[in-house]
């Protein structure tokens, strides 16, 4: 018999579903035909302005029917100035109006913070003569110039830049990828027989055309006699004033990882060289620590050091990287001599490990190399040329994602070769074969034996890596002349860590957009706990990624599941222990982390998180496309492919907040994601009476919530009514099922996005609601009106952390798998808000603050250092910290704050 109390929840539910939606996004009302919103800064995430802008991109939100999808924008500098502005929308409200925006403006000074407002774009918001980018199209090429620099696309061949030109001259040409293989992993197993790929252009697309930023994206494939394989995606960004193109190179595995062993993958372009020997240079930046960034900076020819001196005035101009004066006025011993002073034309600065770089050099091919300097982190930056011109490349993350290597080959002949390679032929070839035989696991019961010893889901010949991706930022230079040693360091620092501008945390929260997150808050002693607690973790977490090297090609980015106490380690090699691959959303939980708090460290953090899980832990192509891979030892060695990790709520903020193209394309990727349930029965060892055999099942918070964060973004991003009608279907379809939510998953079409039968048996799931699930219905219900679909979630989302007793009375029966309470707490907390309930909110908070993995540990006094024998290197361990709980208690500890801070205890 329902009580009191269930009957004022029924009746303050049935208020909530009369009345519109509650919506974040009216936190601050703006409609049509009202005052327009006030200006709005973009900031420096780090802080202060850098020493040098190539060209800012970046996304700003707008509250809903604040301006219409045809409004113009302007901006100005910190100084009053105007700038050239371009800008683009990203996404709208339902009511057609802007939701994002994003704006681009070219390189040079802006001072310390930027503004934009409404408003057309005045005469002077170029100023007189500055540069903009100017994009000329033909049948034989693209040509775009940035105003220092003019570079030429080709649409057919190997080069994917012919050339590049600084006034009239060129500088760089035949830009081009290549791609090295060995037929066999171990050079002892003779013979071993090798290939070289270059790049084949499939398809040249202008993205846009200016006037401040040009985007060309190129696609094409390895190509090796008959066989064109490896698919790529780059684009290059120009913007106006800029003398560099920044570039985003994508690869995507498609070959046999017991028969494609690659031995190189890299960029390359020629350099045509016209200076004299002397006057040739050669440089490689160090270890980006501001200006105090290293150079390895020499000739080609070097004049100093001789026995005989060249004179003062060479030698200064060699070592400024200036021309020399004319050779008349050399002593004549040393001109007599030039030619017995060698010739350096091959030389090769070689990161294989985070931890350590060699650089050698050598006169020719068939001579010796000899060592020349070394250090740890380079930078990443390398230049060939003289004081007719010359070229210079960048690969971003350089010492974070080895082997790397920066190449130079032939510069003291009529054309060099400057290489950036994203792995190294001078390191052990990529193995990407599965790591063990199988250990007899053959029948699905076996396997099931094995996921219980080592919690990992095998499954012979799933773990795969064909169909996984990698995505790279580079930079490309086109100069002049060689820059001064002064200049390396901006160089290597925009390489190494680019500026960023970015709205405000405050201006983003203003607009309602994103979800239910806050501000800071550390107005009582348990919000500042709270938030301490938050900053704790995150710090944590950062330290780890240094202290354990988690870095390199395939690893940078992501961070370890579990933990190892006896070893001192994190569980690396047990099994489905060891990479995380976004398990339980650390992704969304780090990205909500920067929204609230703006930090540097965070984002870039994030940064990596998204590039990686988006592309390595992702299948592009083959049977598994479009589906994600559970963690583990390797990131694509388990066998349980699904929605959950390709998620594409885990790129979203990533990609309003910096417009980024490459992120929108994984995200429109997944809009068929659901086609892949036909190709994957991800319950195949379940198969019972609540999965079939035969029949297409999808969860409803793995599989369709994950499908619905790609829908929903699609639907923002065009406007286009049948991407909401897609989660309407399944909407409409799970409030028709007897037990709705609590069936867990159901019978589903991929051609409606229906799902279908009695659903009458309870299947809840701890990990349902544990991958974007509650974040992604914040905003979906804020928008679309269901009220049968609302209903059904707001009881899953009040019901799920009930009392047992509570449960029973209301289903006849406890539920179970219920676990992760802690992480629930948002659920609690959703229904309390939008129920306006003041037990439940009181409730959520109890739930937060119980038994749970995290909430105890005080990570100030239970972080033990180690050092000495116990461990390889000097590390901070914090015994309780699980990334599954980590993750789940900041995304609780973030919805709860915003949804019923008022509920919570002042002290503990």
């Amino acid at each position: 018999m329902p009580t009191r109390r269930d009957v004022i929840i029924q009746a303050a539910l049935a208020g909530a579903l009369a009345a519109p939606a509650a919506s974040l996004a009216a936190a601050q009302p703006l409609v049509p035909g009202k005052k327009p919103p006030p200006p709005t800064e973009a900031v420096w995430i780090d802080g202060k302005p850098p020493a040098l802008n190539a060209g800012q991109t970046w996304g700003v939100p707008w509250p809903q029917g604040a301006l219409n999808r045809k409004q113009t924008f302007r901006a100005k500098s910190a100084d009053g100035s105007a700038v050239a502005l371009q800008t683009w929308p990203l996404a709208y409200w339902p009511d057609g109006s802007l939701k994002w925006t994003a704006h681009a403006v070219g390189a040079g000074e802006i001072g310390e913070r930027l503004t934009i407002e409404p408003g057309r774009v005045g005469p002077d918001a170029s100023g007189a003569g500055a540069p903009s980018v100017r994009v000329t199209e033909s049948a034989a090429a693209v040509e775009v110039s940035t105003g220092p620099a003019t570079w030429r696309f080709p649409r057919v061949g190997s080069a994917l830049i012919a050339s590049a030109t600084r006034g009239g001259r060129e500088v760089l040409r035949n830009v081009r990828l290549v791609l090295r293989t060995q037929d066999t992993p171990e050079i002892d197993q003779t013979p071993v027989a090798r290939k070289t790929f270059e790049s084949t252009l499939d398809k040249v697309t202008v993205e846009q055309s200016g006037p401040v930023r040009a985007v060309i994206r190129v696609e094409g494939r390895h190509k090796s006699g008959d066989r064109a394989w490896a698919p790529f995606i780059v684009r290059f960004y120009a913007y106006a004033g800029a003398d560099s193109l920044r570039m985003m190179h994508t690869f995507i595995f498609d070959g046999d990882a017991a028969k494609d062993f690659i031995c190189g993958l890299g960029v390359t372009a020629d350099v045509p060289m016209t200076d004299e020997l002397y006057d040739r240079h050669v440089r490689f930046t160090g270890q980006d620590e501001g200006q105090n960034t290293g150079l390895w900076a020499e000739a080609v020819k070097p004049l100093t050091g001789l026995r005989r001196d060249a004179g003062k005035a060479f030698r200064d101009a060699q070592i400024a990287g200036r021309k020399t004066p004319p050779v008349d006025r050399m002593p004549a011993p040393v001109r007599a001599g030039l030619h017995l002073i060698p010739d350096w034309g091959d030389f090769l600065l070689s990161q294989p490990t985070a931890d350590g770089f060699t650089i050698r050099k050598r006169t020719a091919p068939g001579h010796g190399w000899i060592h020349a300097d070394g250090g740890q982190r380079a930078s990443g930056v390398a230049y060939v040329g003289g004081a007719a011109g010359g070229a210079a490349i960048g690969l971003g993350n350089f010492w974070r994602a080895p082997p790397t290597a920066l190449e130079i080959r032939n510069a003291a002949g009529e054309v060099a070769q400057l290489t950036a390679w994203l792995w190294s032929p001078d390191a052990p070839v990529m193995d990407t074969r599965f790591y063990h035989d199988g250990l007899g696991m053959e029948t699905h019961a076996q396997e099931t034996e094995g996921l219980n010893i080592t919690y990992e889901d095998y499954e012979k010949n799933w773990g795969t890596p064909t169909g996984v991706a990698r995505t790279t930022e580079l930079r490309l230079w086109a100069l002049d002349t060689t820059p001064a040693r002064e200049r390396f360091p901006l160089m290597a620092q925009l390489n190494d860590r680019p500026p960023r501008l970015m709205a405000t945390p405050e201006r983003i929260h203003a607009a309602g957009v994103l979800g239910a997150w806050s501000l800071p808050d550390r107005g009582t002693p348990v919000k500042a706990r709270i938030e301490d607690r938050q900053d704790q973790l995150l710090n944590y977490y950062l330290g780890q990624i240094e202290q354990r090297r988690w870095y390199g090609f395939w690893d940078y980015g992501d961070v370890m599941h579990s933990y190892d106490v006896d070893r001192h380690v994190w569980r690396y090699d047990i099994g489905g222990f060891a990479w995380d691959n976004s398990e339980l959303s650390t992704d969304l939980w780090l990205w909500l982390s920067f929204l609230r708090g703006g930090r540097a460290d965070v984002f870039r953090m994030a940064e990596a998180m998204t590039r990686h899980t988006g592309e390595v832990d992702v299948y592009h192509v083959g049977p598994y496309r479009g589906l994600g891979t559970r963690h583990g030892v390797q990131h694509w060695g388990d066998s349980s492919k699904q929605p959950r990790v390709s998620n594409a709520i885990y790129r979203r903020i990533y990609y309003y907040l910096t417009a980024d193209e490459r992120v929108g394309d994984l995200m429109r990727d997944l809009l068929d994601g659901d086609e892949a349930l036909t190709r994957v029965n991800i319950g195949r060892k379940l198969q019972n009476d609540t999965w079939p055999k035969g029949e297409v099942r999808a969860s409803f918070g793995t599989d369709w919530s994950s499908l619905c964060g790609a829908w929903f973004t699609e639907w923002e991003r065009t406007g286009d009514p049948r991407w909401r009608d897609r989660i309407v279907a399944g909407m409409k379809t799970i409030a028709a099922l007897q037990r709705q939510w609590f069936a867990g998953s159901a019978a589903y079409d991929v051609k409606t996005g229906k799902f279908s039968g009695t659903g009458d048996r309870l299947g809840v799931s701890h990990l349902n609601a544990a991958f974007g699930a509650p974040e992604i219905h914040v905003e979906m219900l804020a928008l679309i009106r269901e009220p049968a679909y609302d209903k059904a979630w707001l009881d899953y989302c009040r019901w799920y952390n009930a009392s047992r007793d509570e449960q029973a009375a209301q289903f006849g029966q406890p539920l179970g798998g219920n676990g992760l309470r802690q992480g629930h707490s948002r659920l609690t907390a959703y229904a309390a808000w939008r129920l306006g309930d003041k037990a439940l909110a009181e409730r959520a908070w109890k739930e937060f603050f119980g038994r749970g993995v995290v909430e105890d540990l005080n990570l100030s006094t239970a972080t033990k250092h180690f050092a000495g024998p116990d461990v390889l290197n000097p590390v901070d361990e914090a015994a309780g910290v699980t990334t599954n709980g980590t993750a789940q208690w900041g995304l609780a500890a973030i919805m709860n704050l915003a949804l019923v801070s008022e509920a919570l205890p002042a002290s503990a």
